[in-house]
């Protein structure tokens, strides 16, 4: 489904989260509809909230592409994402869905989120959405801290294992990545196709890093 040229794509920013605006995902969404605004119009449902699913099926059908975002439970998505896709079955592979492009966030303590926006990923091309590419993005805390100590130590260059340190925080997703994710979902919608990518460790990605004594 594309959309006419000269006409902004509607894109829905979906918050599965348990916290509902005030967590962490709220934080990603943001950011991410702050970068689409750009190039689109921008709105949000926030499901921990939401008891009208006949709103929640109108406002599928009015737009144009999607951002589900969750924060990771037990290595999976929150309740009110699970509750809204079980109610959302009834127009599964319908036109309210069918070819339109997703985008799905994920953030996480440490663990489990890669596994959560897999297996989410799979769910929505089932429902019948599109996957564009690098369009699915991980955040942690673990991550976080990773690359704060990583950017330290490159301004500084006092450690021994800075080159480890640095190249490690280079392959793990950051909050800028985001302009990727958003950039691909607006490409999927008008059909251009110029992708873009974001960094990635092609040098030492084999190195070993584990320090044993």
């Amino acid at each position: 489904m594309l959309v006419e040229v000269g006409l902004s794509p509607r894109v829905l920013l979906i918050n599965g989260s348990a916290a509902g605006t005030h967590g962490n995902t709220a934080v990603v969404l943001e950011k991410i509809g702050e970068i689409l605004y750009r190039r689109a119009s921008v709105e949000s449902l926030i499901l921990v909230d939401e008891t009208d699913f006949d709103s929640c099926e109108r406002r599928i059908r009015a737009a144009d592409a999607f951002v589900f975002a969750t924060g990771t439970y037990w290595d999976s998505w929150g309740w009110p994402l699970q509750r809204f896709l079980e109610r959302m079955t009834a127009i599964e592979a319908s036109d309210a869905w069918l070819g339109k492009p997703a985008a799905s966030l994920v953030t996480m303590h440490s663990v489990g989120g890669k596994g959560v926006l897999s297996r989410l990923q799979g769910v929505l091309n089932t429902l019948g959405l599109m996957i564009p590419p690098l369009s699915g993005w991980v955040y942690s805390a673990a991550a976080q801290g990773a690359i704060q100590r990583a950017d330290a130590v490159s301004k500084s260059r006092t450690e021994a294992a800075d080159d480890v340190a640095i190249s490690i925080a280079d392959d793990l997703w950051r909050m800028s990545d985001l302009e990727v994710v958003a950039h691909n979902l607006l490409e999927a919608v008008a059909g251009t196709n110029r992708w873009k990518a974001w960094p990635v460790d092609r040098a030492q990605f084999g190195s070993r890093w584990i320090d044993a004594e």
